[in-house]
């Protein structure tokens, strides 16, 4: 009896606890969501140290913070920089050079010796994810090719040991060269003189759920294929039909070459009956600058790849023949390896100089602060050009109205109303929305009309919300948009931010108290 009075009293409640301002969390998000986000596709970047003057570990970390960059892969495992990288959340790939395979893949003392010396004493402090044990070992140093799998199968019993062996996953990655005819996809395989490494390789990564890890490249797919391959493809470039690969086996389009890659190694591994283990680019990028005989490696084709690479990771569409499945991909590289041997590419795979100034601006749009190549953390939210003011428009609306962007400064004899164009007014109210929304992935988004920028777009008066120059503690925000251009006429609606404010923490209270009576009341009626 008590029960059924208590449950249509205690149900309303909920409800109305439940009741939050959008981007707010509600009593039901968690359940709503429903999303480990360690397990969503991400982008993170090699950190290579042939640098004449490398930052050091604690500087590089702060680095690293600054860029919101959240996943990392070092090709060793040095004390400073794990130590560097406690308590940052920064998840970190360490890797087993290729001159120790011989050491750990003869002795499971030594492998034991090397978790607990590179592992266990930093985790979980330091969030260590996994383990890459060589690098391209079988076919760039084949002698080696027999303690592969030993040395990883030492590492995992030795992770085992130490209660790490579901945190910690350990692979190792390969050049996309151990695979042929590789297009079609469809019909692609293992060198067959690597099946007897590859064999045992994968059906250990199935048994640990560890991914394949590849580093492909399809710059050098392009470079290789001057003529069949067409720029734009490798580089994510939008193509028209006639342009986009065909597989005559199974119909699939592939607009990119990439996703090519990606599924020729699914294919590949079917092809030896392993079907449920993952690939996970562990590199890929492209050069800012070569030598004569590389002229397509150049700042716009190293910003268009690494730009488009990044969006393509967080559309999360996969590919064409795993449309379910995104591979996350670590860009190579992070800063300029100045030390490198020629030829002049192998220096410039870099987003950053040594120096930690930018190579060249990401478009990252949507990606909130992530690879905004701001060393100061000062971005901006700005209109693209070439978009239609039609679509612009439809944009500018949503933000200064369901978005609650502050589009104050933009009304008729404002300091921001000139140039009285859309594009010019969508800037701004990008802007505050991005600001707002702490520069957060996705606020700078727009349905791809929007990008970052690291120049600051004020003019004259007209002081852009995210400048240094101007606080917004005291803005107000407007709820429409006046149609930009020369005789446009006001519709603004204007609210304090304030009193908004003041309105959300007094109906917050009413929630409270109404609870609090129907909780009572339940509590207290007679059976």
């Amino acid at each position: 009896m008590a029960i059924s009075k208590l449950a249509p009293l205690l149900f309303l409640a909920l409800v109305f606890l439940s009741i939050a301002e959008p981007g707010e969390p509600s009593l039901f998000a968690d359940i709503k969501q429903g999303q480990d986000p360690d397990k969503e596709p991400y982008v993170g970047v090699n950190v290579g140290t042939d640098v004449s003057h490398l930052l050091s570990p604690p500087n590089l970390v702060s680095f690293l913070q600054v860029q919101k960059i959240t996943h990392v892969r070092v090709y060793d495992a040095d004390p400073d920089l794990l130590k560097a990288l406690a308590k940052t959340k920064i998840r970190v790939i360490i890797g087993v050079p290729n001159n120790q395979l011989l050491a750990i893949g003869s002795s499971n003392a030594t492998a034991a010796s090397w978790v607990g010396r590179n592992v266990v004493a930093y985790y979980p402090e330091t969030s260590i994810i996994g383990i890459a044990v060589g690098d391209e070992v079988l076919t760039t140093v084949p002698s080696s090719a027999p303690l592969l799998v030993p040395a990883i199968e030492s590492l995992y019993s030795a992770l085992v040991a130490a209660n790490l062996h579901t945190q910690i996953k350990v692979s190792t990655p390969h050049a996309a060269s151990i695979i042929l005819d590789s297009f079609p996809p469809s019909q692609a395989y293992f060198n067959q003189s690597l099946v007897s490494v590859m064999l045992p390789l994968l059906q250990f990564l199935s048994r640990t759920g560890s991914p394949l890890m590849m580093n492909l490249y399809p710059y050098y797919v392009f470079m290789q294929n001057k003529g069949v391959v067409p720029l734009d493809n490798a580089l994510f470039k939008p193509l028209t039909p006639a342009k986009e690969m065909v597989d005559p086996n199974t119909l699939l389009h592939y607009t990119n070459v990439l996703d090519a890659m990606i599924d020729a190694t699914y294919v590949s591994m079917k092809n030896l009956n392993v079907t449920d283990v993952v690939v996970l680019v562990s590199e890929s990028g492209w050069p800012s600058k070569g030598d004569s005989k590389e002229p397509y490696a150049t700042v716009d084709n190293a910003d268009t790849y690494n730009s488009n690479l990044i969006k393509h990771v967080l559309d999360r569409t996969g590919t064409p023949l795993h449309p379910e499945l995104t591979s996350s991909v670590y860009i190579y590289e992070l800063f300029n390896e100045d030390l490198r041997s020629p030829p002049m590419s192998e220096a410039n795979w870099g987003l950053f100089y040594g120096n930690s100034t930018a190579v060249y601006l990401l478009h990252v749009s949507g990606s909130g602060g992530f690879l905004a190549n701001d060393t100061t953390n000062q971005t901006y939210c700005i209109a693209m050009d070439n978009v239609d003011s039609r679509t612009l428009q439809t944009a500018l609306d949503w933000a200064c109205g369901q978005g609650q962007a502050n589009c104050s400064e933009i009304q008729p004899g404002e300091d921001c109303y000139q140039p009285s164009n859309v594009k010019n007014h969508a800037s701004y109210a990008f802007d505050s929305y991005y600001q707002k929304e702490g520069k957060a992935a996705g606020s700078c988004d727009f349905k791809g009309v929007a990008m970052i920028t690291t120049t600051d777009p004020s003019h004259g008066s007209c002081i852009f919300p995210g400048s240094k120059k101007v606080s917004n503690a005291t803005k107000q925000v407007v709820n429409s948009t006046v149609s930009s251009g020369a005789t446009e006429s006001s519709r603004f609606f204007i609210f304090s931010s304030n009193r908004r404010t003041a309105i959300d923490k007094a109906l917050g209270s009413v929630f409270s108290v109404l609870f609090s009576f129907f909780l009572a009341v339940a509590l207290w009626t007679p059976i």
